[in-house]
């Protein structure tokens, strides 16, 4: 809002500026300038009424008061709510195969960890137990309605099956909802920023109101979402507190104490180490709410749930797997398959796609790595070509594009082969460190040269002025672009708390950069103090709307804003696009001053506008975007990851296969990540996807070390 008043006031600056300027008689040409001036002044009238009439209908809004909505209306809201979800995780209990036939047994209780856990009495009347969930999730949903807050934690380490009791808890309490009870409602917890939303139901109620839209439609109240966030009708169910970096979860967990009543109901799932930190750095528990955790399945609960997954007419195999799992002659089947991921694994290589499960018996007698990497193989294409692409962010783990399962295991191995041993997070940013960067800055380099030169030769028919200024605008970029590659992202901050005297001595610098070109404006106009007052306040205006503007708003990224990879990939092109748009005012007031200056009107104005663009794309310290744009074409051609590499990563996290931490993506499975690893050097040795010297990162001169160990701390700080 205050960018574009700025620029709107901008525009009628220089729109009265270039009214007063003594320009010479170009007839044709002066007749353009005059109906674009006419143009700009009717679009600025125009954009002037039409905020004052959105600005009058938001006053009469606001001072009418909102009728109270009766008791049906909500109850209607209600009702349209849980059909709503009800659908929703109906399907996505289908393709992830929840509770078909039956749910994985897995036993869970109350955590031994007491340091993470309220006192017992604020908790629940009585003795505070889970008791096992054993082959009915009814029992489950009992015990979360007999805790005196209906508020839980449940943690547990990676593939431990948090995520999927969550969506059995959900269906369980749509199903077995009673009038009064809230609606319950499963949202991802890395979609939600403390610092923008430091209340819960505000959180709850946009996400209601972007993910719901029918709770808008016609016959509903205005604040539908709102009323039910507010009055406590909705159970949120948050999902992956852990995929948030460590201050952003401590500040939820801080949020939720301090904004939830005494009525609010909360389903809260994540890694036990992160929850623990999280608890730590806040000094508190989630107030009033239980921590449950789950133990490992036993071998023969492991080989029931097997035996009720398979068809009617099994592999003649599989009595002799199930049997082995039983007695304990498959070691190594019987440790894969104590957890829920494992028998995951071995329910999507073997039982969905209907194969031979010999090599379950021969690799479950040796070494479980072994066993887990044969499954790993199988899992990739078991996921793609079981969840068809869907669009909308409430339908949290289906992908939104078609993609093939070979090049899915072959975008993720490489992704897999960057981050060596030691590292576990895929930077988006970090892309652009594994490929040389000479060729392409040179490429770069010269194809603006070519452009700048090309279009001021042309407009002035000044050849020899064209080639200069195409050869200055090449070696700038050159230059510039070298430290592109291995910048940080960053954001544009425009608050003004706190930073009032960085302001006071920016408008200093704007003010001495104007009284310069006052004083270029009176030499070059031979005294004419209109025109010195024109090219200083244009000088003046044009600083501030770039070296002054660019170092006010631009910030690294940190932990605290970086919500998602997705968020600091637009946070860091938000602040390129705001660069060019600076550049571009700057270029046309440079025209404006080459038009007082006597230059042709087309050349002042069009290169005025190009030379811009280009300085603005160069100012600020965050260039990460852009080398991520110039990047990824290049591996895109290499075949080292699709040309839309940030949907592609987007959809392996809605596929499960990766999960976020903030701005950084990492594999779901630390175990996928190392097969993948091993994957890569075994092609590369064997010859199947030889590289040449140049693919090689660290061999260029431009390009930097792979070890992410080397990152600057702005991020991680």
């Amino acid at each position: 809002m205050a960018v574009g008043i700025l620029f709107l006031v901008l525009a009628i600056l220089i729109l009265l500026l270039v009214k007063e300027l003594p320009l010479p008689r170009w007839g044709v040409k002066l007749k353009v300038l005059n109906i674009a001036q006419v143009l700009a002044t009717v679009t600025g009238v125009i954009g002037v009424a039409n905020g004052l009439v959105q600005l009058s209908s938001w006053w009469r809004k606001s001072n009418k008061p909102s009728p109270a909505p009766a008791p049906a209306d909500i109850d209607k809201a209600k009702d349209v709510l849980a059909g709503l979800v009800t659908e929703q995780w109906r399907n996505e209990t289908v393709l992830r195969s929840i509770g078909h036939p039956e749910p994985i047994p897995v036993p869970w209780r109350s955590t031994e960890h007491e340091e993470l856990m309220d006192r017992p009495r604020l908790i629940a009347r009585g003795a505070l137990s889970f008791p096992s969930l054993n082959d009915h999730i009814a029992t489950m949903a009992n015990d979360f309605r007999a805790l005196r807050s209906r508020r839980l934690v449940i943690i547990g380490g990676p593939g431990t099956g948090k995520t999927t009791l969550a969506v059995q808890l959900l269906m369980e309490l749509l199903r077995t909802r009673l009038p009064g009870e809230p609606v319950p409602v499963l949202l991802s917890a890395a979609r939600w920023n403390a610092e923008t939303h430091p209340r819960l139901h505000d959180w709850l109620a946009e996400c209601l109101g972007m993910d719901y839209p029918a709770l808008h439609a016609e016959g509903s109240g205005p604040d539908t979402a709102r009323t039910l966030a507010t009055r406590s009708e909705v159970l949120p169910i948050l999902d992956g507190l852990d995929e948030l970096p460590g201050e952003a979860r401590a500040d939820i967990l801080a949020a939720l104490n301090q904004s939830m009543y005494d009525c609010d109901q909360l389903i809260l799932t994540c890694r036990t180490a992160q929850f623990a930190e999280s608890v730590e750095a806040v000094g508190d528990v989630l107030a009033a709410a239980a921590v449950i955790e789950p133990y490992p399945l036993s071998t023969g609960a492991a080989a029931d749930y097997l035996q009720a997954c398979l068809p009617a007419r099994p592999h003649h195999t599989w009595p002799r797997v199930l049997d082995a799992l039983r007695q304990g002659t498959a070691p190594a089947l019987a440790e894969v398959g104590a957890t829920p991921l494992g028998l995951w694994l071995v329910r999507a290589a073997y039982i969905a796609s209907r194969q031979d499960p010999s090599p379950l018996l021969d690799l479950g007698r040796g070494d479980p790595s072994t066993l887990n990497d044969h499954l790993c193989d199988r899992l990739i294409p078991a996921l793609v070509s079981s969840r068809p692409p869907a669009d909308g962010p409430a339908e949290l783990f289906r992908p939104r594009h078609a993609w093939d399962p070979e090049q899915v295991r072959h975008w993720l191995t490489y992704l897999s082969q960057l981050l060596g041993r030691d590292s576990h997070d895929v930077a988006w940013w970090r892309l652009a460190r594994h490929t040389p960067t000479r060729s392409v800055r040179w490429a770069v380099s010269l194809s603006c040269g070519l452009v700048v030169g090309m279009t001021i030769g042309l407009l002035a028919a000044m050849p020899v002025a064209g080639v200069v200024t195409g050869l200055m605008s090449a070696l700038a970029v050159m230059i510039m672009s070298r430290s592109w590659f291995t910048e940080l992202p960053g954001y544009a901050d425009f608050q003004l708390h706190g930073r009032l005297l960085f302001l006071v001595r920016s408008l200093r610098d704007g003010l001495i950069v104007g009284l310069l070109g006052a004083l270029v404006g009176l030499l070059m106009s031979h005294g004419q103090g209109r025109a010195a007052l024109t090219v200083g306040l244009l000088s003046g205006l044009a600083f501030e709307l770039t070296i002054g503007l660019i170092r006010w708003v631009e910030y690294p990224t940190d932990t605290t804003t970086a919500r998602s990879p997705r968020s600091t990939w637009q946070a860091d092109r938000n602040l390129t696009l705001l660069r060019a748009l600076s550049g571009l005012v700057i270029g046309l007031m440079g025209g404006v001053i080459g038009l007082q200056a006597g230059i042709n009107p087309l050349t002042a104005l069009v290169g005025g506008l190009l030379l811009g663009l280009l300085f603005g794309l160069m100012l600020g310290s965050h260039h990460a975007w852009l080398a991520y744009k110039l990047t990824i074409p290049r591996l895109a051609t290499k075949g080292r990851l699709p040309l839309r590499a940030m949907r592609f990563l987007d959809d392996a996290h809605r596929l499960g296969l990766l999960r976020t931490e903030g701005p950084f993506y990492q594999f779901r499975h630390f175990e996928l990540q190392k097969h993948l690893s091993r994957q890569y050097r075994v092609e590369f040795n064997s010859g199947e996807r030889r590289r040449t010297t140049s693919d090689l990162p660290g061999l260029d001169g431009d390009s930097l070390s792979c070890d992410s160990r080397r990152e600057p701390p702005e991020v991680r700080a």
